[in-house]
């Protein structure tokens, strides 16, 4: 080998050697000193690494474990960094790194309390201050390779009330031909997964020049758990669990501010429960997924093609205070937000505002749902500010949505379908447009409880509701909100209405079924109902003893208020400037079947009720634009046999302009109307009945009325202390004035004007009444025998003997002078009341019964010697020794005891005597002995009427007998009766 040659290759060998020396050994070892000289230097917490590495041939790189921290909280650390640079940048002028890999990097991010992240306190750098500003050309850098596989990153954020820990135990990312100075896209993938199974997926390109991206996100099984703090900060609310998933392509470009849109996204939120911090419910949500959704930041429009969701359960609150207990945790915290300086204000007023074209930043964001079902939701309603406290139930609650546009400007079709509480359901489907405000939906209800109002309506008045049910099917059209205006239509029932009147606990206002059809209403004066059709109603009036009725008494008292009150703005008076337009009532007719009423007049003692039912009949047009009359033809029955009707037309919205109307009574029993006749004319009303024809003519306010008034067989019943009764002779004046068959038969015209506020019906009809009783009143007994050319005898009684019911002479003459009147009175009727006084005919009646004893007791020895006895024991004569004999006997069968010891010593006459009086004795006083002896003179009054004076005996009556104290010197009065037929 030449002498050149060698020195040649000495000198290459030689300088291989030397970089190999300095490549593999001296060159890692100054770099690592270097290395952890600046960490010491510039680190603020404990810095180490632990050995480099360097191939000159490859120009390959590697770190190994690098430890930034305490020993037991390091802050940043990686196992192993490998830098392939490949020998072009040498060249090409940029930094041409074929591989890059990174294992086990370790990441503690923190944020303290005072919102200070850890990572920018680890180095204290020096300032730069002398580095031009203005826009740089980017490092000219090549990555074929970039992997960071096994990471670990912990994040920690000590700023929210309840701090927040997540930990990322695998972190995988690889990004391939990367350049900073090239526009072709860098290929990146990211994998990342956390304890809890959640899992990150990032495949997409990066691109530096300008800086762009694309790809795919996916997020599987996020606990939202993990960052609800940073919710709870904002809103009150505890998560018990939830979990999110989430898959989007996007486009990032921010070469022209920025621009950000997601693509065929989708994300599911499952097993999501919140409640209030309290543990009270709030939300329970099975699942919820959108899918064919996109986003686009720069237009600030987010499309919602499908949205599904499943059982989500809600509980909405009004709280006592009026607040919703959802507005309450919602409600926003405002932060206080640093004052700027005066400085920065000039820096601010004096820097230019760029536009650029086609910024949308000041827009609202537009939000399109194409495509939504709610299923199987359930909500919970209740509300505390009412007592008792209202709840209802909502669900299973049903929900579509299509074509849904924030704008507005198209309409959305909507479905809702839920139950109501236990029986009642909803349906509402129709189209809403936002912008105007337009709408129109068919509703469909059925089965509503009626008593979910009786909270609101109990501070008000004085009502239960029992029972109510409401159905409809309307057609609702919304037309405007600014002024309001809806139209609706359809029909409506209200059925089972049941209201209890919690003052006199009882029924005041019910009814089978109310349905209206035909209801065509528009909002805010027009209402017009095709047809009323009323089952079944009944309704309870009652006037109070303090004339109120319980209609006033239905109303709470409500406490004044104060003079110095503002007036509520909604109860404020309507200005006057607003334009005053009727409101238009038509309803085609109203038709009643089965009706029944209650009416109480409390006023009167004893108290007026009565009672009709089966009341039914129509009712014609009513319309308050035409004064056309609407026919009446309604027909029931009073205590339910008297019938009723009430005939004619009428225009009620002025009902001066024209009436006729007849009215009809037909077969009402008197009795009912006995408190009236109580406190007006002083005697209640025993029987009868009334038959009542009233026929009123109204044209242009001039009234021309007919009162026909028949009283069958009418009979005044006992007298009432009245102070408003008049003061006349009614009984009679009622007997005199029937005919022959007991009629009394009224005609009471009445016509007058109706415009002159003088003019009264009720006095004048009553003033008529009055005149005809004064006519008809006549003198009682004594003027009742003068009409027949008798004296001023009495024939009010008739006196009788002491024990005897035989009629002498003068009242043998008063019966036949009583006898002739009542034939001249066909109508009136005698009665007759037995009478017996114990003090004077008790003895005469124990001496008559004594002797029938000794008779009957005396025939019956006589059979039984076998002696020829006369039929009747009162043909017997019995001698004064036989009465002696019997008298033991008839007082130990009588008296039901033996004769006293000490009438043994007597002799015999004293002590028969002793017997005979306490015989007597125990019979002067018998009750059956007075009665019968009643009921004899009585018989014998009517026997004689009948017999002698040739008196109808179906006009004598025999009264119930009494006993009386009452003697004329040593007769006893047996008192007779005068009623009407």
């Amino acid at each position: 080998m030449p002498n050149g040659l060698k020195r040649v290759f000495i000198g290459l060998m030689t300088a291989l050697i030397v970089y190999c020396l300095f490549g593999f050994l001296i060159l890692p070892g100054v770099a690592q000193r270097v290395v952890n000289q600046q960490l010491a230097k510039y680190a603020t917490v404990p810095a180490r690494l632990e050995r480099i590495e360097f191939n000159p041939f490859a120009l390959n790189l590697r770190l190994h474990n690098l430890h930034m921290g305490e020993p037991d909280a390091e802050q940043l650390a990686f196992e192993r960094l490998v830098v392939d640079l490949d020998w072009d940048s040498l060249w090409s002028r940029s930094l041409h790194f074929s591989d890059i890999e990174l294992i086990g990097p370790n990441a503690e991010v923190l944020f303290d309390i005072d919102g200070k992240l850890n990572l920018t306190e680890l180095f204290e750098l020096p300032s730069n201050e002398d580095t031009p500003a203005g826009d740089k050309e980017p490092l000219a850098l090549r990555i074929d390779r970039l992997q960071l596989a096994g990471g670990r990153v912990h994040f920690a954020d000590q700023r929210t009330q309840e701090p927040i820990d997540v930990s990322l135990d695998s972190l995988d990312f690889e990004l391939l031909n990367f350049a900073t100075r090239s526009d072709d896209a860098a290929d990146a993938v990211l994998v990342a997964r956390g304890p809890d199974g959640s899992r990150i997926n990032w495949k997409g390109q990066l691109n530096l020049s300008p800086i762009t991206s694309t790809g795919q996100l996916e997020i599987n099984g996020l606990a939202l758990k993990t960052f609800w703090p940073y919710v709870r900060d904002m809103a009150p609310l505890a998560l018990n669990e939830g979990q999110l998933s989430l898959k989007t392509a996007y486009q990032l470009d921010l070469s022209e501010g920025t621009s950000l849109q997601l693509s065929d996204a989708s994300a599911t939120l499952a097993s999501l429960s919140i409640d209030s911090l309290k543990g009270q419910p709030l939300l329970r949500l099975r699942q919820a997924e959108i899918a064919q959704t996109s986003v686009d930041l720069q237009k600030r429009q987010v499309t919602l093609g499908q949205v599904r969701s499943q059982a989500l359960e809600s509980w909405l609150i009004r709280e006592p205070d009026g607040q919703f207990n959802w507005q309450r945790l919602l409600a926003s915290k405002p932060e206080p937000q640093p004052q700027p300086t005066d400085t920065e204000e000039q820096l601010a007023q004096d820097e230019p505002k760029p536009t650029q074209e086609g910024d949308t930043s000041d827009q609202p964001w537009r939000i399109v749902l194409r495509d939504a079902e709610l299923r199987n939701y359930q909500l919970h309603l209740a509300d505390k500010v009412p007592e008792p406290n209202v709840e209802l139930e909502l669900g299973p609650l049903d929900l579509d949505v299509r074509n849904f546009d924030s704008r507005g400007t198209a309409p959305m079709e909507l479905k809702l379908t839920t139950e109501v509480g236990k029986q009642g359901s909803l349906l509402a489907e129709g189209q809403l447009t936002l912008t105007p405000m337009q709408g129109s939906f068919d509703v469909t209800l059925a089965g509503i409880d009626l008593r979910l109002a009786q909270p609101y309506l109990s501070p008000f008045v004085h009502l239960e509701l029992r029972s109510g049910l409401l159905a409809s099917q309307l057609a609702v059209e919304l037309t405007g909100v600014e002024p309001l205006a809806f139209h609706i239509g359809g029909s409506a029932e209200i059925t089972q209405l049941h209201t209890l009147d919690t003052i006199q606990n009882r029924d005041l206002l019910k009814w089978q079924s109310l349905q209206v059809s035909g209801l065509d209403y528009s909002y805010p004066n027009a209402l017009q109902i095709e047809k009323i059709d009323l089952n079944q109603p009944y309704a309870r009036f009652i006037i109070n003893p303090d004339l109120t009725t319980n209609i006033n008494d239905l109303l709470v008292d409500k406490p004044s208020a104060s003079p110095n009150q503002e007036t509520p703005p909604s109860e404020a008076p309507a200005s006057q400037d607003e334009p005053d337009v009727p409101f238009a009532l038509r309803i085609g007719g109203i038709q009643i079947a089965e009706g029944s009423a209650n009416f109480s007049d409390l006023s009167l003692r004893p108290p007026f009720i009565t009672a009709i039912q089966d009341l039914g009949g129509s009712i014609g047009t009513l319309d308050n634009r035409q004064h056309n009359a609407a026919s009446v033809d309604i027909k029931g029955k009073v205590d339910r046999y008297a019938p009723v009707s009430i005939e004619g037309s009428l225009t009620p919205f002025e009902p001066l302009q024209s009436l006729d109307i007849t009215t009809r009574f037909k077969q009402v029993e008197l009795t009912t109307l006995s408190p009236y006749s109580a406190k007006f004319a002083g005697y209640r009303i025993r029987k009868g009945r009334l038959n009542l024809d009233l026929h009123y003519r109204i044209q242009q306010g001039q009234l021309n009325a007919e009162n026909e008034v028949v009283l069958e067989q009418l009979q005044l019943g006992e007298r009432v202390d009245s102070e408003q009764a008049v003061d006349l002779p009614i009984r009679l004046a009622v007997a005199l004035l029937k005919d022959s068959s007991g009629t009394i038969a009224l005609k009471i015209p009445v016509q007058g004007d109706l415009n002159n506020p003088q003019f009264d019906v009720v006095p004048i009809i009553w003033q008529t009444l009055r005149n005809l009783v004064v006519r008809a009143a006549k003198a009682p007994f004594k003027f009742l025998g003068g009409l027949v050319g008798g004296d001023e005898t009495d024939l009010s009684q008739i006196l009788f003997s002491p024990g005897s019911s035989e009629l002498d002479g003068a009242a043998r003459g008063n019966l036949g002078t009583l006898a002739s009147a009542l034939k001249e009175r066909p109508v009136l009727r005698l009665e007759i009341e037995g009478m017996s006084a114990p003090a004077v005919d008790g003895p005469p009646l124990a001496e008559q019964w004594l002797e029938r004893e000794y008779q009957q007791t005396w025939h019956k020895v006589l059979q039984r010697r076998g002696d020829t006895v006369p039929a009747d024991p009162a043909m017997l004569e019995i001698g004064e020794d036989e009465k002696i004999a019997m008298l033991e006997g008839i007082y130990r069968s009588r008296l039901q005891q033996q004769p006293p010891s000490e009438w043994q010593s007597l002799d015999e006459e004293a002590r028969a005597l002793q017997l005979r009086q306490a015989i007597l004795s125990s019979r002067e006083s018998s009750i059956a002995l007075l009665r019968r002896l009643s009921r004899a003179r009585a018989a014998s009054i009517k026997d004689y009427l009948v017999d002698n004076a040739g008196l109808s005996a179906d006009r004598v009556y025999l009264l119930d007998t009494g006993i009386t104290e009452t003697v004329q010197g040593a007769e006893v009065p047996t008192v007779l009766h005068l009623e009407a037929e």
